[in-house]
């Protein structure tokens, strides 16, 4: 138990500032809960049409009763006396999950997936090509980093954890030569070349590829007239497109934090940021069709296998969404996590929280916007930091990780809006519940079908006790490949950055990993590696993940938690092209021993009981 200052519990009493969730503007239920009213009220539907309430007498009390069968989505309740009207989400008890569901993904960080038709960084092009050659080895998901946008300014966020939006994708990720009537531009031969060229750098150079990409896709554009489907795609994103597309084009004006444009544009609702986008609708329309173009090449690679998309934790604060958002925001708060045993200094990751209660004033929109944007053409969901969902470390601004202070937020209406998302998009739920996580929140995340995630080098038991529900793998991009570990290099990294690395851990792993493999110091990394996926198919969870990064034996991980110029992170590309990854036998033998556990018997049913009770036993 630790003692919180009373400087920081001031500094965040005055974010929170009054509590907006009493004004009962948005009530969420489950499918079949009783809502009751004391005055008569329609329920009128997503779709405009209108149920009345059931009207129920008790001894004198007359109460109107929501009728039980609604359907699922986000509905309205109008009361007839006072003329209120209230948001009435009716969302499923749990998220999608097909039963006995046993598959294998490839853990894909997207940018570092380069092809020889590569413009400097792996893209959507990429992404259906690799999709089409992982069906065949038996892969059935594509678990890919975040893809959400940056803001459209040099220098490009590296980091895509930090993105301007959670509600649209990054232009860098779309495949230039896939755009109709690419081909055709006089310059096109030029631009490619010049793109296949940024292939041989050494790493990725964001900056160089925004400013040609964004040059051939002006040109493209300004040879576009109209199309059908263009024309429902930005009626069917509507208002949250257009403000998207504004402060992209306001961030090419006047730079990329909108905290320093000209006061008059800093709000969305100004009367003068709509006659700016008025102004220059030629410009709004072309962030529009960069965006419906990248939807469209999203939507072919899922086609071929299904992706899972990435929900980081938050948003830049000088970003698109902070930006539109602001008044649903906790000025001068960071997020972050406390001083633990992997990050001794604890970590300030400088994005923005919401206000539990303006976030509730706001029925939730915010919040449904994100995860509908990523669920987008999506077979699944990885929400990192799970139990953001249930509470955040906030740390003001200027103090350190070790003065912040956990606030909770609305866990049972925030988990019942994304199992309704999940229902609707057919889409699965990974929560990277890693760290310190409250036993109960793992209980009611695995009760609404949230998979747990569960990582070779956290696990202390062997990968054959995991739970059925939940995802395993080795690794992930903040932590140490299987390369990285057993050569020592990563530990090595870390002292030299001064990250204060956790050595006995380190070594517990190390060593954990040679007893399971029956490695020694004489065994190949290739071997090791082969080895360690060998181990992990003895997992029952429904989906186990392996990395690319471990498929091309890679020792450097791919973000180093605590630094920032110090490491290139999120700027490494694989060593290898995709061309060779297809054809690596390293990768092959990884596919082959993961496909082999999808075929295998499942165990008996008393068997998998006693399994859940063990999690059970454990989470309690």
């Amino acid at each position: 138990m630790r003692q919180v200052s009373p400087e920081t519990i001031r500094r965040i009493t005055d974010a929170l500032g009054t509590d907006e969730s009493d004004r009962e503007v948005v009530r969420v239920i489950r499918a079949g809960d009783r809502m009751t009213f004391d005055e008569p009220a329609d329920v009128i539907l997503e779709n405009g049409s209108r149920e009345s309430f059931e009207l129920t007498r008790r001894g004198g009390s007359v109460r109107w009763t929501l009728p039980r069968d609604l359907p699922l989505g986000y509905h309205a309740v109008e009361l007839m006396r006072t003329g209120r009207r209230q948001s009435l989400i009716v969302a499923p008890r749990r998220c999608h999950l097909p039963d006995g569901m046993r598959i294998w993904a490839w853990a894909v960080q997207l940018y570092a997936a380069r092809s020889r038709r590569s413009w400097g960084i792996g893209d959507f092009g990429d992404l259906a090509r690799f999709a089409a050659t992982s069906r065949d080895q038996g892969c059935r998901l594509l678990l890919v980093n975040p893809l959400h946008a940056a803001t459209p300014a040099v220098p490009q966020q590296a980091s895509p954890c930090s993105p301007t939006t959670r509600r649209y994708l990054n232009p860098l990720y779309l495949a230039v030569d896939a755009v109709p009537g690419a081909r055709d531009l006089p310059e096109f031969e030029t631009l490619m070349r010049r793109g296949e060229g940024l292939n041989a750098l050494p790493f990725i150079e964001r900056d160089r590829i925004f400013r040609l990409k964004m040059r051939a896709l002006a040109a493209l554009h300004r040879r576009f007239t109209s199309d059908w489907d263009f024309d429902g795609f930005v009626a069917a994103e509507g208002a949250s497109l257009r403000e998207y597309a504004t402060f992209c084009v306001l961030a090419e004006t006047y730079g990329g934090s909108w905290q320093r444009w000209p006061a008059k544009y800093r709000h969305p609702h100004s009367p003068h940021v709509r006659r700016f986008a008025d102004a220059h609708q030629p410009r709004v329309q072309f962030h529009q069709w960069v965006q419906w173009q990248l939807d469209r090449q999203l939507r072919r690679a899922a086609s071929f296998v299904p992706v899972m998309q990435d929900l980081p934790i938050g948003i830049d604060a000088e970003g698109a969404d902070a930006w539109a958002w602001q008044d649903v925001l906790a000025k001068g708060i960071h997020v972050g996590a406390p001083p633990d045993e992997f990050n001794t200094k604890g970590q300030d990751w400088g994005l923005p929280p919401f206000v539990p209660g303006r976030l509730k004033a706001a029925a939730y929109r915010p919040f449904i916007e994100t995860i509908r944007g990523t669920m987008r053409h999506a077979g699944g969901l990885r929400v990192d930091h799970v139990m953001g969902l249930f509470r955040l470390f906030w740390i003001p601004e200027g103090m350190s990780p070790a003065d912040g202070a956990y606030i909770r937020n609305a866990a049972d209406d925030l988990l019942a809006i994304v199992a309704l998302e999940s229902e609707r998009a057919r889409a699965i739920v990974v929560g990277e519940d890693l760290g310190t996580v409250d036993p109960r929140a793992r209980r009611q995340l695995a009760a609404a079908n949230v998979l747990s995630y569960r990582l070779l080098w956290f696990e202390k038991d062997d990968p054959s006790t995991y739970p059925e529900a939940s995802m395993a793998a080795v690794t992930t991009h903040d932590l140490p490949t299987v390369a990285g570990l057993w050569t020592g290099s990563d530990l090595e990294a870390q002292r030299r950055l001064g990250v204060n690395p956790n050595e006995d851990g380190t070594r517990e792993i190390r060593d954990r990993l040679a007893r399971i493999t029956g490695a020694d110091a004489r065994t190949p990394v290739r071997e090791v590696i082969r080895r360690t996926y060998a181990c992990l198919s003895r997992t029952p969870s429904a989906v186990v993940a392996a990395t690319l990064e471990d498929a091309a034996a890679v020792e450097p991980r791919p973000n180093m938690p605590g630094t920032v110029d110090a490491w290139p992170n999120w700027t490494q590309p694989l060593p290898i092209s995709l061309e060779a990854l297809a054809r690596s036998r390293d990768a092959a033998a990884i596919a082959a021993v993961l496909s082999a556990r999808n075929s295998m018997p499942r165990r008996a049913s008393a068997t998998r009981r006693r399994r859940r009770r063990k999690t059970v036993r454990e989470a309690a």
